[in-house]
């Protein structure tokens, strides 16, 4: 344990030269990986359903959201062996492989985990099974293959909302486990921050706990409208639909910690030395998927300017698919910057589809949003290099096949150029 410390603090006070080109900083960013069958939710033991009521299902709720048939799609299905119960397969052995398998030809000097790494219940889930082997096959297990490839990696991870989902009991459990794993890292607060690079080249990473910020505020749930447009909070509180997003106990921040957050990424983007500056968490501040948000709203409100200030990129998970946005951050600054990238890489076990008419309002409605690309229904992650000879960020999608085969499959390209440059 005392050893591990020691080089934990190497990493964290950036005694890193050996390991980097002194002018490229590669790593994967995943998230949502923390899903198999083995754990499911309660509702589904409490009403099983077979293959074609799971799907009829699906298909419900997709029309009540108002979403176009064309769209719809599903995950695979499992089948639990002797039974005719259905549920959603995992991707998250794929997804593993996958990256195993990828960084086989390029450069992977460490991963960040973007939250919900233990579904459905954070890791003091009352289901009567053993955390630490729940934490083994659903943190550790999947990500093994890229382990045995890459053996020095790091993965710095942030918790998400399911890993929130029970007690602070399980939060600190897996915080715990994490400190006993060579491969993991995260703070015992649940923000932190990092160095990556060497000294002119470098890159700090701020790691939020955007379960914490949130669960300090007061807001709505809203259903969009049926054309997917967001409905104003007076039109649906007198329409009944409008519902306060519940927040239990153990989730309320205790002694203004949630505060304590906000002011430590706002000094700490301002005082950062670093050339880069990357901010990660879970959830998103902008998405397509159609339910999420009510979320991003509200935390666009508590962390958008500084980001548009001082950040590079922000990288979130939450939606189960994959998505590239900006954020030209015309409402929040008159400073004249390039626009602020947006990354979604949150299908590493399981996918869901997007919301086109949320998509189709949300351009039309702000300017300063743009979407570059998505792919939904897909496992999948990203690959991001940041390249000092050129000051670009270049970040690389990737799916794997629903045949579990493992194989990276390239989707798509983008590159942005250091915010700091004049636009």
């Amino acid at each position: 344990m005392k050893t591990k410390h020691i080089l934990l603090n190497l990493v964290l006070s950036v005694v890193l030269t050996p390991c980097f080109a002194a002018d490229k900083i590669s790593f994967l960013a995943f998230g949502d990986g923390g899903y198999h069958p083995n754990y499911p939710k309660q509702k589904h033991i409490d009403k099983p359903k077979t293959k074609a009521e799971f799907i009829a299902a699906e298909k419900a709720d997709w029309q009540a959201e108002h979403r176009p048939m064309s769209d719809f799609g599903h995950a695979p299905i499992y089948i639990y062996p002797g039974t005719s119960i259905a549920t959603e397969d995992t991707g998250a052995t794929s997804v593993g492989l996958a990256m195993a398998t990828l960084c086989k030809s390029v450069n992977c000097d460490f991963g960040i985990q973007l939250g919900d790494n233990i579904y459905p219940d954070g890791a003091d889930a009352n289901d009567g099974k053993d955390d630490q082997k729940r934490m083994n096959d659903l943190i550790l297990a999947p990500l093994q293959p890229l382990f045995k490839q890459v053996p020095n990696m790091v993965v710095y991870s942030a918790l998400g909302n399911h890993d929130w989902k029970t007690s602070r009991k399980g939060v600190a459990l897996q915080t715990a486990w994490m400190a006993e794993q060579p491969n993991f890292h995260m703070d015992k607060k649940g923000y932190y921050s990092y160095k990556q690079g060497t000294p002119g080249n470098d890159v700090e990473f701020f790691v939020l706990d955007t379960n914490m910020l949130l669960s300090g505020q007061h807001y709505y749930e809203i259903p969009l409208a049926k054309d997917g447009s967001e409905q104003g909070l007076a039109t649906a509180l007198a329409s009944g639909e409008a519902k306060i997003e519940e927040i239990e106990n153990h989730e309320v921040p205790l002694n203004g910690e949630d505060h304590k957050q906000l002011a430590w990424l706002a000094n700490g983007l301002k005082q950062s030395t670093a050339k880069w500056k990357i901010v990660y968490g879970h959830h998103v501040l902008w998405s397509i998927g159609g339910t999420k948000y009510d979320e991003a709203h509200v935390l666009r409100r508590l962390i958008l300017p500084e980001l548009c200030e001082y950040a590079d990129a922000y990288i979130a998970g939450h939606e189960h698919d994959l998505e590239l946005l900006t954020d030209d951050c015309s409402r929040v600054s008159t400073v004249k910057k390039l626009p602020l990238p947006l990354i979604i890489s949150g299908a590493a076990s399981k996918m869901r589809g997007i919301h086109r008419g949320l998509a189709d309002y949300q351009e039309k409605q702000y300017d300063e949003y743009d979407l570059l690309w998505h792919k939904a229904f897909t496992w999948g992650f990203a690959h991001i290099e940041i390249d000092n000879k050129t000051d670009q960020l270049h970040v690389n999608f990737y799916s794997t096949p629903t045949n579990k085969s493992g194989e990276p499959i390239k989707e798509t390209s983008f590159s942005f150029k250091h915010r700091s440059t004049k636009n």
